[in-house]
């Protein structure tokens, strides 16, 4: 079952505060990212976010599970009502992954391949 376009719309909505909020359609699911760092996934209209040693720090009793088959274990958060407490974890485990790597341009040639 994937996520309804409604409930993407509210979680990005309720992290706003942690930064630009984007939501990537991937694999029939969305990556969501914070100021170009993917931080976490929505599935099954669920959201998931890395588990990062400050977000650990930050709320050591959050639930843990794996957004699909085959996955790593992410913070699975069943209650998103705590708008600032979102917004903290985000920022915070944001701040502790790498930048993202620099896209790489593609040459001509590449452009015309279909």
């Amino acid at each position: 079952m994937s996520s309804s376009p409604e409930f993407v719309t509210y979680i990005a909505d309720l992290l706003s505060d942690a930064g630009q909020i984007d939501c990537r359609k991937m694999f029939g699911e969305y990556g969501i990212c914070c100021n170009g760092k993917l931080f976490g996934v929505i599935c099954d209209s669920q959201l998931y976010i890395k588990i990062t040693k400050a977000g650990q720090s930050l709320a050591p009793g959050l639930q843990t599970a794996p957004p699909y088959k085959g996955a790593k274990d992410y913070f699975l958060i069943e209650d998103t009502g705590g708008r600032e407490f979102l917004s903290r974890l985000v920022t915070e485990t944001c701040a502790e992954l790498p930048e993202p790597k620099p896209k790489k341009k593609k040459t001509p040639a590449q452009k015309s391949m279909p």
